[in-house]
């Protein structure tokens, strides 16, 4: 089988053959030059309508916290709830690679224990990658040897939330664009197979997109990375929070669903929803029987001793 091909063979959309989106399928983006769009996902209808609009990579990502389950931040989600989304995810996702966030505290202690958690998210939620915050080149080379794809985070990691003291934009000093870049080639070396960089200036993003020759995703990181990453709530307006800088809205969500909502309230506060077109009825033989009397008790009996 092609590495290239969707595992159902014959899948397609609107009878276009699909050609999976893989790890390596990435890296030839980037050395073709061919920009790579991935956006949030973290249940099955929104994946599906993200995996048809032909977006490369969708991510399971650990900001269900706070777009999806109402945290304050991400730290509080766990590995069975980011299993139980991944797994709505992957049910819906043909094209696109499908990489799942490891949540806090999930590769935080040991090795092994990282790599046992990683492989609960290939094993039990079909995710084909996962990803990691921080310059964590061990963990990093201990999964590339479980077979298991790593998509690596520097700079604003929103796990680190509270060492950071808020989510504030990262190597600002030429010391710290040194460091990054260093850690970005550790990883690469150590395996990843693509780099988120999140809230960085564009002029760092920019330098290590070059130095690299895996893939860099950018978030906050300006327009000069191989690729680009969104919330898909930011996206569309549903965060219910002003935008971060980087965010640009293609559409207000928010809007067409509270309008929807108010106009069905209004519809059955005056009894214009459901319409006679919209009920069911009976077959005009029960109609017949019971007989136009809105009292069933004698119709009814009638149809027992029958």
């Amino acid at each position: 089988m092609s590495l290239t091909n969707s595992p159902e063979g014959g899948a397609c959309f609107a009878g276009t053959p699909i050609t999976k989106v893989t790890m390596p399928a990435l890296a030839e983006m980037k050395r073709q030059g061919k920009p790579i769009s991935a956006l949030t996902a973290y249940d099955y209808a929104t994946s599906r309508l993200i995996d048809e609009a032909g977006i490369d990579l969708v991510l399971v990502g650990d900001s269900l916290a706070m777009v999806v389950l109402g945290h304050e931040n991400t730290l509080a989600v766990t590995v069975d709830e980011m299993l139980h989304h991944t797994r709505a995810v992957r049910r819906a996702v043909r094209r696109a690679l499908v990489v799942a966030d490891m949540p806090f505290g999930s590769y935080h202690s040991t090795i092994a224990e990282g790599v046992a958690n990683a492989v609960r998210f290939v094993k039990e939620a079909g995710a084909e990658a996962i990803k990691i915050e921080g310059p964590r080149v061990e963990l990093v080379r201990a999964l590339t040897a479980a077979e298991i794809p790593v998509v690596a985070h520097l700079g604003l990691t929103p796990q680190s939330v509270h060492r950071m003291g808020g989510y504030r934009v990262q190597a600002r000093t030429a010391d710290a664009v040194v460091s990054l870049a260093a850690d970005a080639q550790a990883l690469a070396e150590a395996g990843a197979g693509a780099l988120v960089l999140e809230g960085v200036p564009r002029e760092a993003a920019a330098a290590i997109t070059a130095q690299l020759t895996i893939p860099t995703i950018g978030i906050g990181a300006g327009p000069d990375c191989d690729g680009q990453i969104l919330v898909f709530h930011d996206l569309v307006n549903l965060t219910f929070a002003p935008p971060a800088k980087f965010v640009r809205h293609y559409g207000d969500a928010a809007a067409l669903l509270r309008s929807a909502v108010e106009h069905y309230r209004e519809d059955v506060e005056h009894r214009a929803f459901p319409s006679d077109a919209e009920s069911y009825h009976l077959p005009e033989a029960a109609k017949r029987v019971l007989g136009p009397n809105t009292e069933l008790s004698r119709p009814l009996e009638k149809l027992r001793k029958a």
